[in-house]
């Protein structure tokens, strides 16, 4: 079912003298947007088969971007990412999306998570922390040791003007 979405909307969509691959990307946030639970993981590996690596990773992260941003405060989130690791593993990029997914998760939930995870983790995921988060143990931490300086900055602003009561 999920290959025959694929064709169907690969063939739906208009050339517009696009690049194939921007085609068949198009296609594939389409279907990745339609695409139901249990018929999720067989697109997805359905996507990782495209013959351009960037397409197919490009289609699937904004999926899991998308998922994961939906499910973030659901009970939910936790056996989605089990299942969907699995149609990740072979793509070390995507499984790291989905970690620093669960690592967000962690500190906006204020379940438990290490101070290490949080320093060890990538520009993206800091900067998402410091833009969308206000827990002054995670600030503290990424303004002493965050990757940048837009981080460490963003982090102390945040921090002293929590502490102002602004």
């Amino acid at each position: 079912m999920a290959d025959e979405l694929l064709v169907d909307l690969v063939a739906g969509v208009p050339d517009q003298d696009e690049p194939p691959e921007r085609v068949r990307f198009a296609a594939y946030l389409q279907a990745l947007a339609q695409v139901r639970n249990q018929e999720e993981r067989g697109l997805m590996t359905e996507v990782l088969t495209d013959p351009d690596p960037a397409t197919a990773q490009s289609a699937v992260v904004r999926h899991l971007d998308r998922l994961a941003t939906d499910l973030l405060k659901s009970p939910e989130y936790i056996t989605w990412a089990q299942a969907i690791v699995k149609v990740l593993k072979p793509h070390s990029f995507l499984v790291q999306r989905l970690h620093k997914w669960s690592l967000f998760r962690a500190v906006a939930l204020a379940q438990p998570w290490l101070p290490g995870a949080l320093t060890d983790s990538s520009d993206w995921l800091q900067r998402k922390i410091v833009e969308s988060l206000d827990t002054s143990d995670t600030l503290a931490v990424l303004a002493e040791t965050g990757r940048t300086r837009r981080v460490r900055n963003t982090a102390r602003t945040t921090l002293t003007r929590g502490d102002n009561g602004a």
